[in-house]
Formats: structure tokens, sequence, C-alpha cells
């Protein structure tokens, strides 16, 4: 089979869309290099660090990353989505313009008699506390319809400065290992275990690359992220690597 490649938390337009600009042109090289032997390509969210839907609008700005998703989705190589908590306020943008198909929860998938989870991380586990209260705050209907009043020169300005400076939505403060037993994402995927079976946990949102095992023929992998690591993930049908795009 072809590969599949796994990529999270790009966090395009942080700090500011001129400090992104040189990421955001290593991620396209990088997407015009996987395209080469992709099966499929998935994001696991925070591909950019605002993201809002209004009716009619959207943010300004990633014509380079929409361009070169559109070229390889047109090309007919599958690519799935999944909100992370800085876009989880995308609705069906990339569904309508991109045939992209969008997550906003986990989803199984099995590749070659493989089997994943796969998701963006937040909010699972026993830890993360203060972001599950924050998001249900964020998800609820009532908050979106508030926010969506806001002019967007007005709501987007807002939302971006909110996150890159406050620790409990950009997660700075989570940005370092936690030893395993104390990895919320490592007991989420030990409590899955309990009642089936996956050959692979996928998540992002912790930004720290690492494969730990979590059972038998079992492993938890976070993707690391796009701003200080430039790690991905590869599935060649019979392995999983983490690998760095040097470009």
């Amino acid at each position: 089979m072809k590969k599949v490649y796994f990529a999270s938390d790009q966090h395009f337009g942080a700090p500011t869309p001129e400090l992104s600009l040189p990421r955001e042109k290593k991620f396209v090289a990088w997407l015009d290099e996987v395209k080469e032997d992709a099966e499929a390509i998935f994001l696991l969210g925070d591909l950019f660090d605002f993201w809002f839907e209004y009716k009619t609008v959207v943010p300004k700005g990633f014509v380079r990353i929409l361009g070169k998703l559109a070229e390889i989705r047109d090309s007919g190589i599958p690519i799935y989505f999944f909100v992370g908590n800085h876009d989880l306020w995308m609705n069906d943008y990339f569904e309508t313009e991109l045939n992209i198909p969008v997550y906003h929860d986990n989803k199984e998938f099995t590749f070659n008699g493989k089997t994943f989870l796969i998701g963006h991380g937040d909010g699972k586990g026993p830890g993360d506390k203060g972001y599950k209260r924050m998001k249900k705050v964020f998800t609820n209907p009532f908050s979106k319809w508030l926010f969506r009043w806001l002019h967007p020169d007005v709501g987007v300005s807002l939302a971006q400065y909110l996150s890159v400076k406050n620790k409990l939505i950009s997660g700075d403060e989570d940005v370092k290992f936690l030893g395993e037993e104390n990895e919320w994402l490592v007991l989420y995927a030990k409590r899955k275990l309990e009642t089936k079976h996956y050959n692979y946990f996928i998540f992002g949102h912790r930004h720290l690359p690492m494969i730990i095992p979590v059972g038998e023929n079992s492993n938890y992998v976070n993707l690391g992220d796009w701003i200080g690591y430039f790690t991905y993930g590869v599935f060649d049908g019979e392995n999983f690597e983490l690998k760095k795009f040097e470009n």
C-alpha cells in the first residue's frame, strides 16, 4: 500500500501572520513531498491558531495552505480534518469548498488490518480540567451565536489576541513531558483498551512528539507540532514512524 501521513498543531497565524509565513511555506513543501506516495493525509487539528466561520466570512489569509489542500484533494487523495481547541468553531467550509470531511471527535480507521483511533486529543483523559470547563463554554451554541454578532474585524482580532496570550487556550503551560504515569492521553488510551483493542492511538494537542507503548501491540502516538519540532507521522502499511521534516 501507499503511505498514510499524519500532522498536527501547525497554529498558522501565530504569533503574527508575518512570523507564521515561513512555517506555512514549509508545510506546503511537506504537502508537496508526501502527495507523491500518500494513500491519505490526516490533519489532527489546530491547523490555524484561530478559525471561526461566520455565515459568509472566514478568517483572512492562509491562501497557500488552502490552495495546496484543494490541489491535493482534487487529485483524488483523501484528506481528513479533525478540529482542535484552536479551530473548534470550524463548520462546513472545508467540506463544501475543499471536499475535506471535518470531525469534531475521535474516529476509528483501519489500514492494512491495523486499527487506529484518531483525534486531536483535547479534553480527553483525567486531566486538562481547566480546558474542559472552557471548552463547554466555547462549544455552547449560545456562545457561538453571541460571538457571531461581533464584527469580524473585532471578533477575529480579539480571538487571535486571546489565543496567543491566554495560557489555558494556548496550552503553553502543558508543553512538557509529565511522565508516562501522568500523561493523560496515555491514561485515556489505556482505559480505551479495556473495552476495545487499537494498534495505534494517534493524537496531537500536546505538542510533544512521542510514541509510548500502552498495551500488547498497541501504541500511543503524539505527533508533536509545526512550531518547534516540525514532526509528522507516517504509516507504511506495517510500521508507524515519527519523522522530522527538514526541507
